[in-house]
């Protein structure tokens, strides 16, 4: 019991270091775009990624997390937090140009190279594909849920931080053809790629609240805690699922097929998707980039994020150019 304890403590801890580094190579990264660039920085939401920066925190790292071994409710609780907040936070945040501009000049040209690269093009496409993106972010809340993989996540600290990083990484993928689409794909595909995600988990959490047995041997020995038993925090688990889902999900399907039937809504994705041009070439250089995205307004930033590419173009509009990293 103490070495595990040991080890969930340095595992909150590494995890704590990682967060912070990441929150200060952004702030970095920012700073300097502020100074040298402030039209992209204009462009950046910090308040998002400090907000799903902080939210991650609270799930993996803070004291609050060592109650996912005593009730399933709150480990059900991170996972939904992990994949329906601080996921689509740090999407919307776009924070790979800041990452780039906080880098070391060496590694920020190491990282350009490979972004350029046909395979990493090719492997990020791969994995950026609406149904690879809904498989995976369905796939891994199925897969962590059989018996088997949620014990081993549990009596494991390795194999629980490998939990939190899975949950935390599908959701990543599960909302970026959300967050980082054209308004025209948005408005055609999302509401039918969210409703179809709550399927497996209205089936799970309906498993989990009317089987009638517990179902984690794990939990099934646990004493009494705020109050439940272990079936009653099974089923407390279950219904939370249903619930939860049913509003990250469904409420954000409503809102985009709201704006799809409402006619200036309509109208205005027409008229910005003929303004849309192909994606920035790599190498694009950044005053031309500027006024390209200006002059096309927000579509030509979605248009931008679409594709592979765009994590270089996107994610550093003007650190595609080698000779501009000489500047800082």
């Amino acid at each position: 019991m103490h070495c595990g304890l040991q080890q969930s403590a340095l595992a909150s801890i590494a995890a704590t270091a990682t967060i912070a580094a990441a929150a200060l190579l952004y702030l970095r990264g920012f700073r300097r775009l502020h100074s040298h660039y402030p039209e992209i920085a204009a462009g950046c939401r910090p308040w998002a990624l400090f907000a799903g920066l902080a939210v991650l925190w609270i799930v993996i790292a803070s004291p609050l997390s060592t109650l996912d071994h005593r009730l399933l409710t709150f480990h059900m609780l991170q996972h939904l937090v992990l994949m329906t907040i601080a996921a689509p936070l740090l999407l919307m945040a776009s924070p790979g140009v800041a990452f780039l501009r906080g880098l070391p000049v060496p590694a920020r040209r190491a990282a350009i190279w490979a972004l350029r690269s046909d395979r990493v093009r090719r492997i990020g496409s791969a994995l950026t594909h609406p149904a690879v993106c809904w498989l995976v972010g369905t796939g891994v809340v199925v897969a962590w849920h059989v018996p088997a993989a949620h014990e081993l996540g549990l009596r494991s600290s390795s194999w629980h931080l490998v939990q939190h990083a899975t949950f935390f990484a599908s959701g990543l993928l599960f909302w970026w053809p959300v967050v980082h689409s054209t308004p025209r794909a948005v408005l055609g595909t999302a509401p039918l790629y969210l409703f179809l995600a709550t399927l497996p988990c209205d089936a799970l959490s309906a498993f989990l609240s009317f089987c009638g047995r517990v179902i984690y041997p794990s939990h099934a020995g646990a004493p009494a805690f705020l109050g439940m038993n272990a079936l009653q925090d099974q089923e407390f688990a279950g219904a939370l699922m249903w619930f939860w889902v049913t509003i990250a999900y469904l409420l954000p399907a409503a809102a985009i097929t709201l704006r799809m039937l409402w006619p200036r809504a309509a109208e205005a994705v027409s008229v910005s998707s003929k303004n849309l041009v192909g994606p920035l070439k790599v190498g694009t250089r950044p005053t031309a980039a500027l006024q390209s995205i200006h002059s096309r307004g927000a579509g030509m930033v979605h248009a931008v994020a679409r594709e592979w590419p765009s994590i270089v173009a996107g994610a550093g509009v003007a650190g595609v150019d080698p000779n501009i990293s000489r500047k800082y």
